[in-house]
């Protein structure tokens, strides 16, 4: 039977503040293991260490989080960023992911590799885009002169946030190896975020598949396709060969992290790309009812997934 982890995304919530707690709960729910999300604090992964009630499997990078001097969390340190303090930052506390994944034994670390882009105000086109989507406005000259704007500035502008993001990759690799954990990097939420289908194969390159291997979030995939910016085919039909993991999650409109089966997802292309996958996280939210979380391994099983 295949492996399921519960991200403990749906750890952030009053009831499971003790890290145990939301242990005991994927225990019960039936869940052979869990992944700590970038949201944990280390106290939090501390107890579900503890209590020794499920095996960490991987870690998803910047864990654990941690609150900067200016206030926002450690997860909004951008890996591709041309401002080379804020790049060794992300990747200092990428590496304190590296060595938790080291001390836990998990062989996996999920790696969000960063944006183009110094702000995400450059891209308010994508908000604009999203407003309109849940609006009822899915096509139109607006909402194809947004399309259009969002390509045209992050093209014009990727290139060298792409090589610091490959600079940071190096780096990270060469932690991981040694403890033997392969990076998964993942496909991301928002358009200017990094990398896009035709953006791993440079990554990839020089690194063998034990090494660095793409993570798939059926979530992301979808909502970027809804908005008309990336086939949501894209993806696992370039890279299901390089796989390394996969984070499952509904979606409704462009709503994600919903429990399997609580939304609209296709997933007949899913499951072609990533049943070969022996270990698959559920990525669910905080705000989905248990028992939501607990059929979901059921839902997954019929589809050919359990």
């Amino acid at each position: 039977m295949r492996q399921l982890a519960l991200s403990t995304m749906f750890a952030q919530q009053a009831r499971f503040e003790d890290g145990a707690a939301f242990a005991r709960f994927a225990a019960e729910a039936g869940y052979d293991a869990i992944e700590v999300s970038h949201s944990t604090p280390a106290a939090k992964i501390e107890a579900i260490l503890r209590c020794g009630m499920l095996p960490v499997v991987s870690v998803h990078q910047p864990a654990p989080y941690e609150r900067l001097p200016n206030g926002r969390g450690n997860s909004s340190l951008n890996l591709a960023s041309l401002d080379e303090d804020e790049r060794r930052a992300a990747v200092e506390a990428a590496a304190r992911s590296i060595d938790l994944a080291a001390r836990v034994g998990a062989p996996r670390v999920v790696v969000h590799l960063g944006h183009v882009g110094e702000s995400a105000a450059q891209y308010d086109e994508e908000l604009a885009l999203r407003r309109a989507y849940d609006a009822g406005e899915r096509e139109g000259e607006r909402v194809e002169a947004l399309r259009a704007t969002l390509r045209q500035r992050r093209a014009s502008a990727a290139e060298p946030y792409l090589a610091a993001a490959r600079r940071s990759l190096e780096e990270l690799v060469a932690l991981a190896e040694p403890n033997g954990i392969a990076l998964g990097i993942e496909n991301r939420y928002h358009f200017h975020e990094i990398p896009h289908p035709e953006e791993y194969g440079p990554l990839f390159e020089g690194f063998a598949p034990e090494q660095v291997g793409y993570w798939h979030d059926v979530g992301h995939a979808e909502v970027l396709h809804r908005l008309g910016l990336i086939d949501q085919h894209a993806w696992l039909r370039r890279w299901s060969g390089r796989c390394v993991g996969a984070h499952l999650h509904d979606v409704e409109g462009i709503g994600d992290h919903r429990a399997p089966g609580d939304g609209d997802v296709d997933w007949t292309y899913v499951v072609q790309g990533v049943r070969h996958l022996p270990q698959l996280t559920l990525e669910i939210n905080q705000y989905q009812p248990a028992e939501r979380v607990r059929a979901a391994r059921a839902f997954l099983a019929g589809i050919g997934l359990g």
